[in-house]
């Protein structure tokens, strides 16, 4: 699958600081910081790719495809590849998050245009920037970037058709068994032939439960067995359960059981 690029290249009248927040193949979330201050508009560039921007401070304008837009916190942007456009700042510099997605992750939803930013929206946002922290991009980011797009690009609601206890079923699955696809929430999603929108979807509406928390219950699960066998590398262990690091194994712990896996391995009668 073709890749994302992991940040815009937007090239203006000024200094443009991209840091990529996570990148995977079929997505990629950078932040922006856009230090620029003219009133014209920027030579005429073209991307290619789905991307969605949403202002995190600052204003600017944009101009799409004979379209004007002043865009700032309440006013983001959807982008479609090939689409010619322009930039301005007579207010100064922006700061931004810009998300690229991959074809089939956009597939069936809105090429273009301006996007609402309202208080839901503004949430789901600032939970996928505090989910690129977490050090589970695979999932915990990948749900939240998910949730985000729901929120922001709105579709009809699909009724529940019968074979959604059917996929939620596989997911587990495949989960249980660690499929080589079930290292994240996409991967996992390509694997049952579904969309992942559809996949988080559906899995939270059978199972009570976003994918990100019953993976990491599975992976508990699995460090409390280690863990009882008389597991004492946790850095090790943390490596083998595909955490990002040991911090990322105490933290998860500590959130689904109340303690830490030291704490656990005394309880568990091993020292």
């Amino acid at each position: 699958m073709r890749g994302v690029p992991s940040h815009p290249p937007r090239i203006v009248h000024g200094v443009l600081s991209p840091v990529t927040l996570a990148a995977r193949p079929d997505f990629a979330v950078s932040a922006v910081d856009c230090r620029a201050d003219h009133t014209r508009w920027s030579e005429p560039e073209a991307r290619g790719d789905h991307r969605m921007v949403l202002v995190r401070r600052g204003r600017f304008r944009r101009w799409a495809d004979g379209a004007e837009a002043d865009l700032d916190r309440t006013v983001g942007y959807l982008g479609a590849p090939g689409e010619e456009e322009r930039f301005a700042h007579p207010a100064g510099g922006d700061v931004c998050t810009s998300v690229s997605f991959a074809p089939s992750l956009w597939e069936g939803r809105a090429n273009n245009g301006t996007v609402y930013v309202d208080a839901r929206v503004d949430l789901a946002h600032r939970r996928l920037l505090a989910a690129a922290g977490s050090g589970d991009i695979d999932y915990a980011l990948a749900e939240e970037l998910l949730r985000l797009v729901a929120a922001a690009v709105r579709r009809p609601a699909e009724r529940p058709r019968p074979a959604d206890r059917a996929l939620a079923a596989a997911a587990r699955e495949a989960i249980i068994a660690g499929v080589p696809e079930a290292a994240g929430l996409c991967p996992l999603a390509g694997l049952l032939k579904v969309s992942p929108y559809r996949l988080s979807r559906v899995f939270s509406q059978q199972m009570g439960v976003s994918l990100t928390h019953y993976r990491n219950r599975v992976r508990v699960g699995r460090a409390m067995d280690r863990l009882a066998q008389g597991e004492t590398g946790l850095a090790d262990l943390a490596a083998d359960l595909g955490f990002a690091d040991q911090a990322h194994l105490t933290r998860t712990v500590r959130e689904h059981l109340g303690r830490t896996p030291t704490a656990l391995r005394r309880l568990l009668g091993t020292r």
